[in-house]
């Protein structure tokens, strides 16, 4: 029997939250830009209307929308949500994690904490329930993730192949192409991971 999903009233707290630091953000970040809604749209490939939804608090960006819009503005998607670093030392605390993906069976992505862009590093927990699926569309050339299975077991599925990672193992991998998360077993996965996107600098040739 498939299991039943209750949406709670702190979830749904944490999504309008979530939503409306995301908000606020985007419009502060564009607007330091000097970038119009259309400009952000060309530049980043997010729709227009997602734009003016996401800025108005009304949508629920996917964490792919999230990246392109970030990539384009110069900051980190940890920038977007208010859990980068700027400082020293800065303490998160679980209440100020974002969970930027729920799955439909219960399972989630939680940004723990990341840098200010445009260099992202940041550290994410994730829980995917028995036949829960993450697809990723792929990042920035070079962006590189490591992963730690806590519980269960983890198949992590590239265009032409699928790696399974048992609890303890731990992953270093290319993620700059499509690729995705898959809970393939029958108990609870959980892993770390901690994404590295740098912006390579261009190099100049000629005079």
């Amino acid at each position: 029997m498939e299991k039943k999903v209750n949406i709670s009233t702190d979830t749904v707290a944490d999504v309008e939250r979530v939503s409306a630091t995301v908000s606020q953000n985007l419009k502060t970040f564009r607007r330091q830009s000097g970038l119009t809604l259309d400009e952000l749209s060309r530049k980043s490939g997010v729709s227009k209307g997602m734009l003016v939804e996401i800025e108005k608090g009304t949508a629920n960006p996917s964490i792919a929308t999230l990246c392109r819009a970030a990539t384009a503005l110069g900051v980190s998607v940890a920038d977007f949500v208010g859990v980068a670093s700027s400082v020293p030392v800065r303490i998160v605390p679980p209440q100020d994690a974002s969970t930027l993906w729920h799955g439909p069976k219960g399972g989630s992505a939680t940004l723990l904490v990341g840098t200010n862009g445009p260099d992202e590093i940041e550290l994410w927990r994730w829980t995917l329930f028995p036949g829960e699926i993450f697809e990723s569309p792929g990042h920035s050339p070079g962006t590189l993730e490591l992963l730690n299975v806590e519980t269960g077991e983890l198949t992590l599925k590239f265009a032409d192949s699928e790696h399974l990672v048992p609890a303890g193992s731990s992953v270093l991998a290319r993620t700059e192409d499509k690729h995705a998360y898959m809970n393939c077993g029958n108990d609870e996965l959980r892993f770390v991971m901690a994404v590295a996107e740098l912006q390579r600098p261009r190099v100049r040739t000629g005079l």
